[in-house]
């Protein structure tokens, strides 16, 4: 598409400066005409042939501008009509004829002439100018749908024609831009480039106003909605007003369940604060529902609702031995607690750890104890927790904020005096949330826990009446800091005696109801217990021995289940038989028979005396077990090796058993340079398991001087023990797990630190008589016990080199 300029067209016209309007061609409007150049210029005009020069002044303030702050670029327009007013002003209406540019501007007679240049260009037609045009008129229509702004008759009269010219000025004048930019559309000589241009203006005009309908239509939408929300409070109050229930009457019932809470001072005052606020507030507002979530939690919390505590002795003990059976130990203690909070008056709360492997009763204890003294019982599993946030709770600025654990569980006892057990304590960890345990120390403190302050209540609450119980795998996962909060119980694992008498007391009942069986159906023989407890199980508590228990039950009412179908008919097909099937006798056959073969054999009563091979006893999370130490001698240049994943401390052990062998070289017949052509290779099996700890170092002692002397070690003896450099052997730790585990294992005799005699008060008294127990101070007794037979002494004189023994042997070899 071209356009070229036709011809051009220079007069001189009245010139009249406007304000706050730009005239287009073809455009009719009317305006006052007040100052006194202006009406001289009308005037002059209306002498004439009508004709004048409209150009817009830069500042609309100004009330009579000079030439150079009027526009260049303006309109020859026609005085269609004008009327003189009483008040001396001119009403008049022109219509735009052709946009025109000042030449020059000379004052005349009071007003100004001006030499205006006009311009008139011819249009090619072809397919663009008429894709332009469609555009434009498709643009305006939807600019004049959205804005609602402009005359129908003026979209019919820019839509007719092909002009495009015209149909720039048209549209120009009907938009709603600023004085600038119609300026500078009116300054826009050529009709194509006009028109281009008023394309992009209506395409960001029809952007704003999309933009403009969508916000008000969602202001509009929420206008509507809080006025329905005042419309439907307006109306639920004016229901309440008819009912004689008042406005406030949901405020005065949270006002007097304040007043009977029985909140601290800080307590209630914060709670009245807040029951203001609320007051004030629109009802379906957020910040309406945070404050009465918060007054619900404040309410919620019982602050002086206590359980009347039962402190008679002969009913908790009652309860705990229908509970459990065993933890004697345990059970003095929490008697002695009891006996305690007789009496004192006003006793503060307790905090107890109980320590011990998995299935020994630790979490069901706690339940006993709030069975016996008649308090609610709660139970928070710490297991895995990492955010102090648990513990403490959120502030109240976070979205979805909630008090932390411990209020919670408050909530849920409804007593300010529960038993509230910490199960897991051991498991908690930290990271960039911060550390729970630092949190629980305030928790488990009885000088700060009756100021505890939550994040979320943001008030003191008093936790010193609640019996805070905490569970525990192992200690040295747990903090010094916490650790020294809580009064530490120990509970060891069961012996094969106490588990049969908890099996038939109270996990075979158990079973038998959860199976659907009955006593007329099914019978444990104490042997075929036993057969579990041996040779199913290996294990400090008793939850294996459970499923174990509940395996064989569940295959005896599969056969009396596939029994009774069997024989559910008589002959005649149509009457149920009476018959009864066979009661199963769990015996030690059965279990074999239904479970398969045995897990786990008694590995001491088969084993042979031999050489290096020596029994310990270790001692891990879920109990004692035993571990077994091996020696091999090879030729070498002295080399200690030690392989079976052992730790720093035991690796630490071994050199001291090794220097220890060295500097008694004599005095068990070696060589005194034995260690120069000789490697010790040190194993522990199971490799794959990490080992550690100094309890190890009479069992590694011994594996090698067995290995060195060649005597076989006894396979129906175990020891444990710590050794120093000097052959002295000091305590160890665990006495009563290692010795259940030996016992387990069917070994009868054990060598132990002469100082650990004192903690025999704690192994089961039918475990110290069974077993054959030697108490030794120096690796000198440990050897007379552990060893096949006596160390031969040798003269030195007759002693050979550990050069001439590596020899010989060679010798020998080569002649075999």
């Amino acid at each position: 598409m071209l356009t070229s300029k036709e011809k051009s067209d220079t007069r001189r016209l009245p010139m009249m400066p406007i304000r706050d309007v730009v005239i287009f061609p073809h455009m009719m409007t009317p305006f006052v005409v007040g100052r006194e150049s202006s009406v001289r210029a009308l005037e002059e005009a209306l002498a004439g042939d009508k004709k004048i020069f409209l150009a817009t002044q830069h500042d609309a303030s100004i009330d009579e501008p000079r030439p150079d702050e009027i526009y260049t670029v303006g309109t020859v327009a026609n005085i269609v009509q004008s009327l003189k007013q009483s008040d001396g002003n001119i009403k008049v209406l022109v219509e735009g004829v052709e946009r025109g540019k000042v030449l020059s501007v000379t004052e005349d007679e009071g007003f100004f002439k001006a030499t205006v240049k006009t311009f008139q260009f011819k249009i090619e037609q072809g397919p663009t100018m008429e894709a332009l045009l469609t555009r434009v008129n498709t643009l305006f229509e939807q600019y004049a749908k959205i804005s609602q702004n402009v005359n129908y008759d003026t979209i019919v009269a820019a839509t007719r024609g092909e002009d495009p010219g015209k149909l720039a000025d048209t549209v120009g004048a009907n938009l709603q831009l600023a004085i600038e930019e119609k300026q500078e559309l009116l300054e826009i000589f050529d009709p194509v480039d006009r028109l281009t241009r008023v394309a992009e203006m209506l395409d960001i005009e029809i952007e704003k106003l999309s933009v403009d309908r969508t916000i008000q239509g969602r202001v509009k939408r929420q206008m509507e909605k809080a006025q329905k929300e005042y419309y439907l409070n307006e109306k639920i109050k004016a229901i309440q007003k008819e009912l004689g229930r008042g406005e406030k009457s949901e405020f005065d019932e949270l006002k007097k369940r304040i007043d009977a809470a029985g909140m601290t001072k800080d307590a209630h005052e914060k709670a009245m604060t807040e029951l203001k606020r609320l007051e004030q507030m629109p009802p379906m507002s957020a910040e309406s529902t945070v404050s009465r979530n918060y007054l619900d939690w404040l309410l919620a919390v019982p602050w002086k609702k206590k359980s009347k505590e039962i402190r008679e002795l002969p009913f908790a003990q009652e309860v705990l031995e229908s509970d459990h059976y065993g933890l004697d130990k345990i059970k003095e203690r929490i008697l002695e607690f009891l006996a305690v909070r007789r009496l004192v008056k006003d006793p503060k709360g307790s905090i107890l750890c109980f320590v011990g492997p998995p299935g020994v009763g630790k979490t069901s204890l706690g339940m006993s104890i709030a069975k016996a003294t008649g308090r609610k019982f709660v139970r928070l599993s710490l297991g895995g927790v990492r955010d102090e946030a648990e513990v403490r709770g959120h502030r109240r600025t976070y979205i979805g904020a909630l008090p932390g654990q411990v209020i919670q569980m408050m909530k849920k006892a409804g007593v300010r005096n529960p038993v509230f057990m910490l199960d897991e304590i051991d498991k908690m960890s930290t990271d960039f949330r911060g550390d729970p345990s630092a949190a629980l120390l305030e928790v488990l403190d009885p000088e700060q826990n009756y100021m505890f302050q939550d994040h979320y209540l943001d008030v003191e609450y008093d936790l010193s009446q609640v019996f805070f119980i905490a569970t525990a795998n192992v200690m040295h996962t747990i903090p010094a800091a916490l650790q020294d909060r809580m009064e530490v119980i120990r509970l060891s694992g069961y012996t094969e005696i106490e588990k049969m008498e908890i099996a038939k007391r109270f996990l075979v009942p158990k079973q038998l109801k959860g199976t659907g069986l009955t006593a007329e159906q099914i019978q444990f023989e104490d042997s075929g217990i036993q057969e579990l407890v041996q040779h199913y199980t290996r294990e400090a508590g008793v939850r294996n021995l459970e499923r174990e228990v509940g395996n064989v039950c569940r295959k005896v009412a599969r056969v009396i289940v596939n029994a009774q179908s069997e024989k559910g008919l008589d002959k005649d097909g149509d009457k149920p038989s009476k018959k009864k099937p066979a009661k199963a006798t769990i015996t030690p056959d059965k279990v074999n028979q239904l479970l398969g073969p045995q897990k786990y054999r008694e590995q001491a009563a088969e084993k042979k005396n031999e050489v290096g091979a020596t029994v310990g006893l270790a001692w891990t999370e879920v109990g004692g077990s035993i571990l077994t130490t091996e020696a091999a001698i090879m030729e070498g240049r002295g080399k200690l090796t030690l392989t079976g994943k052992l730790g720093d401390v035991m690796q630490e052990s071994a050199q001291a058993a090794m220097s220890y062998v060295r500097s008694r070289a004599h005095a068990l017949g070696l060589p005194r340079d034995f260690y120069r052509y000789m490697d010790v290779h040190l194993h522990v099996p199971e490799g794959a398991i990490p080992k550690d700890g100094p309890s190890a170092g009479i069992t590694i002692a011994t594996s090698i001087i067995s290995a060195l002397t060649s005597i076989p070690v006894r396979a129906d003896v175990t020891m444990t023990g710590e050794i120093t450099v000097r052959g002295r052997v000091l305590p160890i730790g665990g006495l009563k797990e290692k010795l259940l585990a030996a016992h387990r294992h069917g070994i009868r005799e054990a060598i132990l630190p002469a100082e650990n005699e004192r903690d025999l008060a704690d192994v089961p008294e039918n475990i110290r008589k069974e077993m054959k127990l030697h108490f030794v101070n120096s690796m000198d007794e440990v050897l007379k016990y552990a060893l096949e037979r006596d160390i031969e002494m040798v003269p030195l004189s007759a002693m050979s080199t550990a050069a001439e023994i590596v020899e010989r042997s060679r010798e020998e070899k080569t002649t075999h």
